[in-house]
C-alpha cells in the first residue's frame, strides 16, 4: 500500500457558487449586451431620422442645405463631455473616446444625403487629412490637394465644401503659407483643431545604419531637429511637399528614408524604423477649418482678425490699436505680423483673440478697433476646438 506524503497537499476543491455557473452567467451578461446593443441601435436611427429633420427644415426646398453647424457640433461633444466627467467614477470612456465617437456619430448623420466634401493637404496619409477625419468624422469625402493654395482655390469655386489647412505648431510655429492666404482669400474660418504630432523614421531599409537621406516636410524636419543631429547626424536632410509624399519617396528610393505619422507607413508599406522621435513630447500642430460663411456664437469661441496700423512710424500705433482689446477685459492669445504685399515694410497682423464677435464685450472692442485701423477684417469667430 502506497504511503501519502505528509508535504504534499492536496488542492481544496472549489465549490460552486450558489446559483448559475459561470457559464451561465457569462451568457447572460452577453445577452444583456445584445439587448444594450439593439437599444443603442434604435436610439441612433431616431437620433439621424432628427437630424435629417433638423436639416429639411431650414431649407424650403426640402433639402439638406446648411445642415453642418460647427457651434451646435461644439456644444454636443461639451456636453458629452460633461456628462463623461460625472460618470468618471462608475468606469466611464477617456474623454478622447467619448468625443471620438460622438464625433463619428454626427459624421454618419451627417452624410445621410451626400457626405461633405473637404480639402486637405494631400496626398493620402497627411496629418491634414487626420485633422479631417478627427473634425469631421469618418464619414466626410477628403479631397487630397497637392498645396495649401489648391485648398483655398477648391472651397472658393465650390468643389469643396469646406478646407483644413495648418496654421501652427507648438514647437516651430506659424505655417506663413497659410497666413499669407487670407491677405487676398475672401473665405472665412469656421472652425479649429489640435492634433497631437507623433513623428516616425520610416523607410524600406532593416536599420537606421542604412539611412542615406531623410525626406520630410520641412516642419516635421525642424520638429526632429535634435533627435536626428543625434541619431543621423550624416544623413542628407531633403525637404518635400508632405509628409506623404515623402513617404512616397522612401517606397521608391533606395537610401531614402521618411519622417511621417503612422498612416502614411501604412499607406506606402513601410518599416517603422523608430517611433516618437519629436523633440518635444507635447508637439500639437493647430488646424483650421475654412468655408464661405460665419456661424453664430458656440459660448467657447475663439475670433482671428486681420488688421493694420497703415504705413506709419508714429510711437505706440501697434498698442493705440489693440487698447480697445484691454478696456473691454478681451484677452489677445496670439499676434503674428506679416508683409502686407502692398508696399515694402508694410505689415498686417494677424490676431486671436478669446470669444466671439457677437459677444458684446468683444463687439464693443471690435467696434472701436476698426475706427483705429487701416485695414480690418474679421477673419471668423469659431468654436475652440474641443481636446
Amino acid at each position: 500500500m502506497a504511503r501519502r506524503n505528509p508535504a504534499k497537499k492536496t488542492a481544496p476543491r472549489r465549490k460552486s457558487a450558489p446559483g448559475k455557473s459561470a457559464p451561465s452567467a457569462l451568457g447572460d451578461l452577453r445577452s444583456r449586451i445584445d439587448a444594450v446593443d439593439r437599444e443603442l441601435h434604435a436610439l441612433l436611427n431616431e437620433r439621424a431620422r432628427l437630424a435629417r429633420a433638423v436639416g429639411v427644415s431650414k431649407s424650403a426646398q426640402g433639402r439638406l442645405v446648411d445642415f453642418y453647424r460647427p457651434e451646435r457640433e461644439a456644444q454636443v461633444l461639451r456636453m458629452a463631455l460633461e456628462r463623461n466627467a460625472k460618470a468618471r467614477e462608475s468606469g466611464a470612456l477617456r474623454d478622447d473616446e467619448v468625443v471620438r465617437l460622438f464625433r463619428e456619430i454626427m459624421s454618419a448623420c451627417l452624410a445621410q444625403e451626400e457626405p461633405l466634401k473637404i480639402g486637405f493637404l494631400g496626398p493620402e496619409g497627411t496629418f491634414s487629412q487626420a485633422a479631417v477625419y478627427k473634425h469631421f468624422g469618418h464619414s466626410a469625402r477628403a479631397l487630397a490637394l497637392g498645396s495649401i493654395d489648391e485648398v483655398f482655390h477648391e472651397v472658393e469655386a465650390g468643389n469643396a465644401d469646406f478646407g483644413v489647412v495648418p496654421i501652427e505648431n507648438s514647437t516651430e510655429g506659424s505655417v506663413n503659407h497659410t497666413l499669407d492666404r487670407f491677405l487676398s482669400s475672401p473665405l472665412r474660418i469656421c472652425g479649429e483643431v489640435e492634433l497631437r504630432i507623433r513623428q516616425n523614421l520610416m523607410g524600406r531599409m532593416r536599420s537606421i545604419a542604412d539611412v542615406k537621406r531623410v525626406c520630410s516636410h520641412p516642419q516635421s524636419l525642424a520638429q526632429c531637429r535634435e533627435w536626428l543631429n543625434e541619431h543621423l547626424p550624416d544623413a542628407e536632410r531633403v525637404p518635400a511637399s508632405s509628409n506623404a509624399e515623402a513617404a512616397r519617396r522612401a517606397r521608391d528610393e533606395r537610401g531614402t528614408a521618411a519622417i511621417a505619422g503612422l498612416t502614411a507607413a501604412e499607406v506606402y508599406g513601410l518599416e517603422v524604423l523608430a517611433a516618437d522621435i519629436e523633440d518635444r513630447p507635447d508637439n500639437t500642430t493647430r488646424f483650421l477649418v475654412v468655408g464661405k460663411r460665419s456661424f453664430g456664437p458656440s459660448g467657447k469661441d475663439r475670433t482671428t482678425l486681420l488688421v493694420s496700423t497703415g504705413h506709419t512710424e508714429a510711437p505706440g500705433a501697434l498698442h493705440r490699436l489693440l487698447e480697445p482689446l484691454a478696456r473691454n477685459r478681451v484677452s489677445l492669445t496670439r499676434i503674428e505680423s506679416r508683409p502686407s504685399q502692398r508696399r515694402k515694410w508694410d505689415y498686417v497682423f494677424f490676431i486671436d483673440l478669446e470669444g466671439h464677435a457677437e459677444d458684446p464685450p468683444v463687439a464693443r472692442a471690435l467696434a472701436r478697433l476698426k475706427e483705429r485701423a487701416s485695414l480690418f477684417r474679421v477673419l471668423g469667430s469659431y468654436p475652440r476646438a474641443v481636446l
